[in-house]
């Protein structure tokens, strides 16, 4: 574990930092930087405290250091001593409420930003109207004792995207502020970018280690192709290739004995639809008449473990920590609802930890296979996918013979499964690994900058 250091303000105008003496043993350290805001300083040993970094009010205001008394980590690096890391979390959707400056999602960024004194991290919020690119400063949402404030700070470490959406992340304008952080100033920039189906499973069929994961998948092409599976898996999923919460999602199903097809689907207004209909033309006729089906993908069906007659799946959520390694942060079952061609929330479905619907042995022995190919699926994906991945949100399957089969993955998995009372702590778990990262990140771009920009 990083050590972490308090940083204290004391009221005065000298130019010089207090530091405990193990950082300055056999260093050279000639300047205090904060974000990328830096300044020429004295460094003396602190006679009384090994745990604090004291600076005065005067150094505090010209790398504006907002006014805190907070554990942050040191990295020493070119005769530079950076405090921090300032942790730049991007979104868009800001209000002009003070209490609600993010809308809906605010109670969600209080409670991220909320875990900065156990990582020991600054994290912000901020959009692309609060940059002032002139100056090189931000307008930052920082969340202290409880409250909201904004304050002017220099730009950070490290930025953790945050988008809420597909259309905020395709806007031009915020593509060109994520290049120009980037490219121009050298900022690591961690989970950029909503994953497509069709992309992610194409990437993923080039790692031998995980192809026993995948169901077939293909673009949609023609009726030919899905009777060709409909024969071969008994039912298929039709999907959209950028969808999610599992909008758009219909299973068609083939009975051979009566020569019938159905189609299970949520209708417009958020009712669960089972159909039947003597030919695929007509069901499609029927279904998919007002939908672009060059946009969607068709699936292998898998006949999963079932509780109470309802279909199982589970929400794996994975990160990177302090030190890059990756891990299992939470694992919940997801039992679909009546009638529900997902396991979602939204339509029904129920959220359950592993040891209430399954056995202690047979919860051991699942929980175990899902976190070896979650681990497996999320190198794989970090290898195999542009930009820096810090968290990932899996869906996986196990069938009726304990075989593990990768749905969906996410890379700004939504939360739902944090209502159940007992994954709370585990929600606690993935908000300080999301911003724990940023320490490694910071560190990496300091001392290593040639891995994470070539």
């Amino acid at each position: 574990m990083r050590k972490h250091y308090h940083i204290e303000i004391v009221q005065n105008d000298q130019m010089i930092v207090f530091c405990p003496p193990e950082i300055l043993h056999n260093q050279q350290i000639k300047k205090m930087a904060f974000g990328s805001q830096s300044l020429e300083v004295d460094f003396f040993p602190h006679p009384d405290h090994n745990d604090r970094i004291v600076m005065s009010r005067k150094i505090q205001e010209a790398i504006q250091f907002p006014p805190y008394t907070i554990p942050l980590h040191v990295f020493i690096e070119n005769e530079f001593l950076y405090i921090g890391p300032l942790v730049g979390i991007f979104t868009a959707g800001f209000t002009s409420f003070p209490q609600q400056p993010i809308g809906e999602r605010t109670l969600f960024f209080s409670k991220l930003l909320a875990v900065n004194k156990t990582v020991g991290a600054l994290p912000f919020v901020f959009g692309e109207q609060h940059i002032d690119w002139h100056k090189g400063t931000i307008e930052g949402y920082f969340f202290h004792d409880d409250g909201w404030k904004t304050l002017e700070v220099p730009f950070p470490n490290v930025i953790y995207d945050r988008l809420p959406n597909r259309k905020s992340e395709e806007n031009p304008k915020l593509i060109k502020v994520r290049e120009r952080l980037q490219q121009e100033y050298l900022i690591p920039w961690y989970n950029p970018g909503f994953f497509n189906k069709l992309d992610i499973y194409e990437r993923l069929q080039q790692e031998t280690s995980i192809t026993k994961y995948l169901p077939e998948t293909h673009p949609f092409t023609s009726f030919s192709s899905i009777e060709t599976m409909l024969s071969k898996y008994g039912h298929i999923f039709i999907k959209p290739k950028n969808g999610s919460l599992g909008l758009g999602v219909h299973q068609v199903i083939y009975d051979k004995l009566s020569d019938y097809y159905y189609c299970r689907y949520q209708d417009e207004e958020g009712v669960n639809r089972l159909r039947k209909y003597t030919s695929l033309e007509r069901l499609f006729q029927s279904v998919f008449a007002n939908k672009s089906l060059d946009k969607m993908l068709v699936q292998q069906g898998i006949h999963l473990l079932r509780n109470e007659q309802r279909s199982v799946d589970f929400r794996v959520h994975t990160n990177k920590d302090e030190f890059g390694q990756w891990h299992v942060t939470a694992l919940a079952a997801k039992i679909a609802g009546p009638g529900s061609v997902t396991t979602h929330v939204r339509s029904g479905g129920d959220i359950k930890t592993m040891g209430e619907i399954f056995s202690k042995d047979e919860s051991n022995q699942y929980t175990e296979k899902l976190h070896q190919a979650s681990l497996l699926l999320s190198s794989a994906l970090d290898k195999n996918i542009e930009g820096i991945i810090g968290e990932i949100g899996f869906d996986l399957g196990i069938d009726r013979n304990g075989d593990v089969w990768l749905f969906e993955a996410n890379s700004k998995p939504g939360r739902s499964i944090f209502s159940h009372p007992e994954l709370r702590e585990f929600d606690l778990l993935t908000r300080k690994l999301s911003i724990a990262f940023a320490v490694f990140l910071t560190e990496q771009s300091l001392l290593h900058p040639e891995e994470l920009f070539t």
